[in-house]
């Protein structure tokens, strides 16, 4: 965010500099261009005068020899030509090699042979190589008879104006240099408790309601800002452990009541006859119900009260269940694959990675009524990570347990993961509707997510069995991996 503010800023500060020192560089390259031009129309307007009284007399040897010491004192080659371009006066060597490195010469001299005197060209830059021709007719009107030209080098002017033009920028530097000095650390003190304030918002989102944030640093404003997060933050937590303490009371103190009532109702079996004994049945499976009820619910808080994760080795996990996954699918007289890539690391949600695949490979065996249950892993596509080696947390590792059984129809899988839904088709069947939301919500806290899809395509060719899909992120790679 620094780093943001600081992009407005500088560009700022070079604005300044620009629109106080560009001006003032152009007027300063104007006024040499100016002055430079002033000599050479000053000294080819008096070689001009004396070159029509020597063309006139005859008398040529004066001017020759002036013309020759001007071009070694200043190194200014500068000539006398008739109307056709012929070097009358001068150094001839000298004003043709010059002359031809000069494309804007013919112009600039046919003018001056028409009678009129050039004009400085207003496109002139520093960096521009092109040198200064000056020519003057030499005569007036119909009785011009030749020109004065010089050609003269500008690279020492230039040299002179981009002195000091540099001289300029590093003076304009000093205060963008001052304002960046002045900037990163108030920016840095502004931004502190900006930063502050969103890594508290992100470990938020992860489910640690302890955090809070600075109040003491900062301006005025922020501290404020942070006082209030804190605030609403203490009530939040407040709320939510009220919230979690009452459903672990409420089952805890629920618990022994129902046990009671249970035994109760169980006292009752001898004395019953003909059709008190189907009640009895139905009172018991009743009880029986509220008791994995509250029992889900106990769990369900205690679980949520700790927002945790932690990498965990998915072939680990999978070592301590599979041969027990085997055996009850066996027992059910049912399949069971397993398709796990070894080198998987993930972040385990809250409770345990096995105890959720646990409760999906139940709800396979249970309520699908399949013949294949089948469990699964990869690396989501576009990770950038391969299966068969440890991976950096960029990519997201999808578990999927897959069943061939009666399976639920998009409707049905909408609901599935809300609290207490069970499907029509399993009501007579033990459960509270608990499992899925509750794997849900620990997966979602753990960075992942739990969707439903549809499973393996039946034996018949009916259609489609169930799928639970659990994506979660792949774990930070440890040193020495």
């Amino acid at each position: 965010m620094r780093r943001r503010l600081l992009v407005v800023l500088v560009p700022l500060a070079v604005l300044l500099v620009a629109a106080l020192g560009v001006p003032h560089s152009v007027t300063l390259a104007e006024r040499e261009m100016q002055e430079t031009y002033v000599d050479r129309l000053g000294d080819v307007g008096r070689f001009a005068s004396l070159a029509e009284t020597a063309l006139s007399t005859g008398r040529t040897e004066a001017l020759q020899q002036e013309l020759t010491r001007y071009h070694d004192l200043y190194g200014i080659p500068a000539a006398v030509i008739d109307t056709s371009g012929t070097v009358l006066l001068g150094p001839a060597a000298a004003y043709q090699e010059a002359a031809r490195a000069e494309p804007a010469l013919p112009r600039i001299v046919t003018a001056a042979l028409a009678g009129t005197r050039s004009e400085p060209s207003g496109e002139w830059v520093p960096w521009d190589a092109s040198a200064l021709v000056v020519a003057e007719p030499v005569g007036r009107d119909s009785e011009v008879v030749g020109a004065v030209v010089t050609i003269s080098d500008l690279s020492k002017t230039r040299s002179r104006v981009l002195l000091q033009w540099a001289q300029l920028a590093a003076l304009g530097l000093l205060p963008l240099i001052a304002l960046v000095a002045v900037a990163w650390p108030v920016s840095a003190w502004v931004l502190r408790p900006v930063r502050e304030l969103d890594a508290a918002s992100s470990r938020i989102s992860q489910g640690d309601l302890t955090i809070r944030a600075d109040a003491e640093a900062g301006p005025v404003e922020l501290r404020r800002l942070a006082g209030s997060f804190n605030t609403m933050m203490d009530a939040v937590e407040n709320a939510v452990q009220r919230q979690r303490a009452f459903v672990s009371d409420a089952s805890h103190q629920l618990r022994n009541p129902l046990t009671s009532l249970r035994l109760a109702v169980e006292t009752l079996e001898p004395h019953l006859a003909g059709g008190g004994r189907q009640v009895y049945e139905v009172a018991v499976d009743e009880v029986k119900a509220m008791q994995r009820l509250l029992n889900s619910l106990q769990a369900s808080a205690r679980m949520e009260s700790i927002r945790t994760t932690s990498p965990v080795d998915l072939d680990a996990v999978l070592a301590t269940r599979v041969d027990r996954w085997r055996a009850l699918t066996a027992t059910a007289g049912q399949t069971l694959a397993v398709q796990v890539p070894p080198g998987l690391r993930v972040l385990e949600p809250t409770g345990g990675l096995g105890s959720i695949l646990d409760e999906l490979v139940s709800n396979a065996l249970r309520l699908s009524e399949a013949r294949v249950v089948e469990v699964s892993a990869r690396v989501a596509a576009g990770s950038g990570v391969t299966a068969d080696s440890r991976v950096g947390a960029d990519g997201v590792v999808v578990i999927a347990v897959r069943d061939d059984g009666q399976g639920l129809d998009e409707a049905e899988r909408a609901q599935a993961l809300r609290r207490f839904w069970r499907s029509p088709r399993h009501q007579n069947v033990p459960g509270t509707g608990l499992g899925l939301a509750i794997c849900a919500d620990l997966v979602g806290a753990a960075g992942g997510e739990l969707r439903l899809e549809e499973g393996l395509p039946r034996p018949d060719g009916s259609g489609h069995g169930f799928a639970a899909v659990v994506a979660l992120p792949v774990a930070p790679q440890e040193p020495g991996d």
